[in-house]
C-alpha cells in the first residue's frame, strides 16, 4: 500500500471518530439520551446495539460522568499569556470568591527537569474519604458519581476537608460576594448559589449542566481543548471539538488517576504530558495568577486568605 493510500485511510478512520459538538451534547443529554446512544454510539464505536436488535432502544442507565485532562494539551495558558482559563471560566460562570479555585492549575516539577501543569478539579472519589468523615451527612455521592455538599446542613466542622487528599475543599471564612443575579436563583447543592459564610464549597463537576446537554464551566473555558467531560456508562467524552471512547483513550495513551493508590477511586483521569502539543517546552517555567474580576463588580466584596488566617 502507498503512503498516499495509507493517509487517506488513516484520514477516514480519523472521520470515523469525529461528531459535531451539537450531536454529541444531545447524546450526553438526559432527554432522549439513551436513545440517541443506542443509535449513534454503536456506528460511532463500530459495535452493535448494546440489547441486540439493531435501532432497539436499550434500557435507560444511570451516568457515570466522568473527566479526562490531557496534559500534552495543558500549557497553562501561557500560550494565551493569560491566567488558566480553566480556572476562569470556573470563577466567572460559579460565582466563586477570592481566593477559591474549585479547579486549580498546580505547576509540578518534572523528575528530568522543567516543569508541567496539573488543573485539578475535585476527583469525584468514588470512596471519598471527605463522605466517610462528615458527621451530619451534609456531603454525600449521587448514584451518577458526583460528591456534593449542602451547605445547609453543613456545620462548618472542616472534617471533611481535613481528609480530602487533594485539598479541593474550600471554607468560607468571611462573607463570600454575593451577585446580585445569584439571588434569585433557588438554592441547590448542584450549583450551590447563592453562598454564605463558615461553611465548606467545592468544585461540584457541574451536574446540572451534564443534564441539560451542556459542557462543565472548565472544558468550555479550556482554548487548548485538553479536558474531556464523559460518560463511562455509553464510554463516550468530549472536549467540545473532539468525540473519543473514553476507555480507548485512557487505555492507549496511559492514563493515570492522582494519588490512586490511596484508594480513592477518583473518576479524573490524567494523560501525561506537559504541554508539547501546544508547542511548550518543560522549560517554560510560570504562570500568570488568577483574578476575580466578576467581584470588583460587587460592593462590598470580602476576600480572605487560603489558610483561612
Amino acid at each position: 500500500m502507498g503512503t498516499d493510500s495509507l493517509d487517506v485511510r488513516q484520514e477516514e478512520n480519523r472521520k470515523k471518530w469525529r461528531l459535531s459538538r451539537r450531536r454529541l451534547l444531545q447524546i450526553m443529554g438526559v432527554a432522549g439520551a439513551t436513545a440517541l446512544a443506542t443509535q449513534v454510539a454503536p456506528a460511532l464505536m463500530g459495535k452493535a446495539p448494546a440489547n441486540g436488535a439493531e435501532g432497539e432502544a436499550s434500557p435507560k442507565r444511570l451516568r457515570r460522568w466522568s473527566m479526562i485532562i490531557d496534559l500534552r494539551r495543558c500549557d497553562g495558558c501561557q500560550s494565551q499569556n493569560t491566567p488558566p482559563k480553566c480556572t476562569t471560566a470556573c470563577i466567572e460562570g460559579r460565582f466563586t470568591p477570592e481566593p477559591m479555585e474549585w479547579i486549580e492549575v498546580y505547576e509540578h516539577e518534572m523528575p528530568g527537569g522543567g516543569t508541567q501543569f496539573l488543573p485539578t478539579p475535585c476527583m469525584q472519589c468514588q470512596n471519598p474519604p471527605c463522605v466517610n468523615v462528615c458527621p451530619v451527612g451534609a456531603t454525600w455521592s449521587t448514584p451518577e458519581g458526583h460528591v456534593l455538599i449542602d451547605q445547609r446542613r453543613c456545620i462548618g466542622c472542616r472534617m471533611c476537608m481535613a481528609a480530602c487528599p487533594y485539598e479541593r475543599r474550600f471554607f468560607t471564612w468571611g462573607q463570600p460576594a454575593i451577585p446580585a443575579q445569584s439571588l434569585f436563583i433557588e438554592y441547590s447543592p448542584e450549583h450551590q448559589q447563592p453562598m454564605k459564610k463558615g461553611v465548606v464549597y467545592k468544585c461540584d463537576f457541574c451536574p446540572e449542566m451534564a443534564r441539560a446537554g451542556r459542557l462543565p464551566m472548565c472544558v468550555q473555558g479550556c482554548p487548548q481543548h485538553a479536558i474531556y467531560y464523559g460518560d463511562l456508562e455509553e464510554d463516550l467524552a468530549t472536549n467540545g471539538e473532539d468525540v473519543i471512547q473514553f476507555s480507548s483513550f485512557i487505555d492507549q495513551n496511559n492514563a493515570f488517576r492522582y494519588k490512586e493508590d490511596l484508594g480513592t477511586e477518583p473518576r479524573v483521569y490524567y494523560i501525561p504530558g506537559h504541554g508539547e502539543a501546544a508547542g511548550r517546552k518543560p522549560e517554560t517555567k510560570g504562570k500568570l495568577q488568577n483574578e476575580w474580576k466578576w467581584q470588583q463588580k460587587v460592593q462590598g466584596a470580602t476576600t480572605w486568605k487560603r489558610s483561612g488566617t
